[in-house]
This record gives structure tokens, sequence and C-alpha cells, in this order.
């Protein structure tokens, strides 16, 4: 079968260029050579026509509303796996049997606790620093303490490092919040699962005994699965570029971390409670629903729509079911701030002007409803996308620097400043 190709005409020349196909998903005309034959670049502010890689990782089909982690969907893994199996999937390609998974989680439990060391970093942060303030700061910090797994080029390297960051970040975000609140720090348990440690890290004291709600460490474990990866977003493709430039694995997740840090990106969901936080009672609904509607407002609805999925978010299916099940369980119905949410869904699923504008609940939405029934304060929220997120970006790393193509980032620019031209000495200046 011959080749397909692109042709550009510009002016009297044409041009010719290959047309890659994946798996699925939309072809991908392959524009590697043309600076060099054209003098060209192309411009794509947001790289949102760009297929800046090619990946087995994660695949979104936003029309259809489709997530798939190494094919799988992600409703199937939400409702059958956990998030440790998910974490070998993604870094590994295939689902363990038993024995690699009994290995995978001895190796991430053995390594949760953080270099006691470690403890004295959290002190340098001010009591009222945002907890993604500490966490970026810290995790960049691991690549002075694990001098040994910071060698990109040896694979045994890379393999610690992606064992120790899925470890410890649950940690280091439980340290954060605990330094925030004013409490001392709990060490990780090697007899609790992922979710139900975090949990306990975060919320058990010495005074007292602490039993993990089972409904509760579910709920947090479809909230680390549901956020694990999503493609090349922003963060992941920080963390990529970062990593181009041949950085340490704890150096690209740090940078990782601040980019997810922005309220366009990881801090959607505390930006979605705020708003529910801003409207108050329910009664007041309908007056903040019209402001949304009326443009010149400046208002928007938060936690609703997505840049990517033109349909249902397929994680706000999952967590749709998974908030219903925590507020019962938790006996917070009568919440004032989580009615708010539940007229604010039924509305947007049922008003027309939504409907058009497909601005349905997505992920943000109700994981921003599930932490605050826990308990987490607004400020941990990003963090704990954060930690969800780290493996993602682990896997995204890795597989980059496996790349026999990998190249380090240099996108280009549109030059509009001004041309060349001729210094005048200060003293000779009007």
């Amino acid at each position: 079968m011959p080749e397909t190709k692109a042709k550009l005409t510009i002016g009297d020349k044409s041009y010719e260029f290959p047309i890659l196909t994946g798996t699925v998903g939309p072809q991908v005309i392959d524009i590697r050579a043309l600076y060099g034959q054209t003098g060209m670049f192309t411009y794509d502010p947001g790289f949102t026509s760009t297929a800046a890689t090619d990946s087995t990782i994660t695949y979104i089909d936003g029309d259809k509303g489709e997530l798939m982690y190494r094919g799988y969907p992600i409703d199937q893994l939400a409702d059958k796996s956990n998030f440790l199996e998910v974490c070998y999937l993604l870094l590994y390609g295939e689902l363990p049997d038993k024995a690699q998974m009994k290995d995978f989680d001895q190796r991430v439990t053995k390594h949760t606790m953080l270099h006691e060391q470690m403890h004295l970093f959290f002190r340098g942060f001010r009591r009222d620093a945002h907890p993604m303030a500490v966490v970026c700061g810290v995790v960049g910090a691991l690549a002075a303490f694990y001098h040994d797994s910071t060698d990109i080029t040896d694979p045994v390297q890379r393999e610690i490092a992606s064992i120790r960051l899925i470890a410890k970040i649950p940690t280091i975000v439980a340290m954060a919040y605990k330094y925030s609140v004013g409490q001392p720090f709990v060490y990780p348990k090697n007899d609790l699962d992922y979710a139900s440690n975090f949990l306990n890290m975060c919320f058990s004291v010495p005074a007292e005994e602490y039993k993990v709600n089972p409904v509760i460490a579910r709920a947090m474990d479809l909230i680390f699965i549901l956020h694990a990866d999503h493609e090349q977003n922003a963060s992941t493709s920080t963390v990529r570029l970062a990593g181009s430039s041949d950085a340490n694995p704890f150096a690209c997740i740090a940078a990782g971390v601040a980019c997810l840090w922005g309220p366009a990106h990881g801090g959607a969901n505390e930006a979605a409670l705020n708003m529910l936080k801003q409207i108050g009672t329910p009664d007041k609904i309908p007056e903040f629903i019209d402001r949304v509607k009326d443009k010149s407002s400046g208002i928007r609805l938060m936690g609703f729509g997505h840049r990517v999925y033109k349909n249902y978010d397929p994680r706000a299916k999952v967590m749709q079911q998974a908030c219903k099940q925590v507020l019962e369980e938790l006996g917070v119905e009568n919440n004032p701030l989580l009615q708010v949410a539940q007229q604010l869904e039924h509305i947007a699923l049922t008003d027309e002007y939504f409907i058009t504008r497909k601005l349905y609940p997505n992920v943000d939405f109700y994981s921003g409803i599930i932490l605050e029934a826990i308990g987490f304060p607004t400020s941990m929220f990003t963090a704990i996308f954060a930690l969800s997120r780290t493996v993602g970006w682990i896997a995204q790393w890795k597989e980059m620097i496996a790349d026999p193509q990998k190249k380090i980032g240099r996108p280009r620019q549109l030059y509009h400043g001004s041309p060349a031209r001729d210094y005048v000495p200060l003293s000779a200046r009007k």
C-alpha cells in the first residue's frame, strides 16, 4: 500500500509530507521536514493541533467521551481494578499477574517512608504556605537525598526512581497537610493499602485510634485512578519538556507539580468548590445561573465542560456514583454546600442552555465535593491531584527517555518585535 502524503502548495512550489496513522484517533501530518524544505514554521498557540510525540499510554476521544489507559476503558478499570494495579499498567503496558502484582505492591510499600532529614525541610516553609508550594519544593528536593536514582541513562536507576516517586508522593502530600494544620507527621503503615495509608497519614493523630472507612478509601482510590493520566495535557507536556533536557526524574516531576498548580489545570476542582461556596445556599442558584448565562457578567460555571471532552466526561460518570455513596456514608446530605452542588448538577443536566453547549459536570466537580465531604480543605485538592497524576507523569517520562527519536524540546515562534537596529550610546540619546 503506497504511503499517503499531504501536499502543501506555497506559491508555485509544492511539498509533500507523510501522513502517519495511529492505532485509533486522527491521522497526523509529519511536518518534521517542513522548516528544512520551506524555511517556514507552523503556528499553533497552545499546540491544540500538534502531536508533539507518539505514545502508547493513554488515548482520549473527546467527541465520543472516551478515555483509555493502555487500551482499557476507564470505566472498566474504575469498576474492577485498584490504583496500584493501574500504576503497574501505566508503567509497564500490561496488567500484572498475581506474582507481578504482589512484587510491585511490596516494592511500593517498602519505599513509602521519606529520608528522616527531609522532615526538617518542611520547617523552612511558613505554616500558611499553600500545600502545592510545599509539595513542589519537597518533590524537587528528593534529588538531594536519593542520588542513587538520578542517572537517567541507567534503566535500573530509572526504575528505582519511578517506584520511589509513586511510593513517597502520598507521604509528602500528607505531610504538607499535617504541617499546614499544625499536627504531627504520621508515618506510613505497611499493613494498609495505598489509599487507606494516605487517609491514615492525613487524619490520624497520636491521641486516639483512627480507623479508615472502606467506603471513603474506595472513593479515594477511584480519585487516584481517574486522575492517573490524561494524555499530553499541560503538566504532562511540561514533564516531557523538562525531561527532554535529560533533567533528573525528581526535577521533572516537580516541574509537573508546578504546572498542575495553575487554576486552569489542576486547580479546577478547588475553583469549582469555591464557586459553590460563593453561591452559598440552594435558593441563590437561579440568580447565579442567570448571571452565568449573561456573557457580560464575567461569571463562569466552574467544574462543567472540558477542553478535550465535547461529550460527558467518562471520569465524571464514575465519580458521580462515588460521590453519592460518600455522601450517604458520611450522612452529610444536609450540608448546604453539597445541596448546592446536587441542585446545580440537576440544572446543568436538564437546562437546554447547558445541554446545547455541552457543559456537563466534569470530574473536577464531583471530586471536589467528595474531598470536601471527607474533610480536606480546598487548598489540598490540587496536591491530591498531583499525587494521583504522578504515576502518569512517570510513565510518560519513562516512555520519552527510552524513545530513540527523543530530542530536546525547542518550539519556535512568530516574531513581532523590533527588526535589527543599531545601539545608540546613552549620551547621544534624546
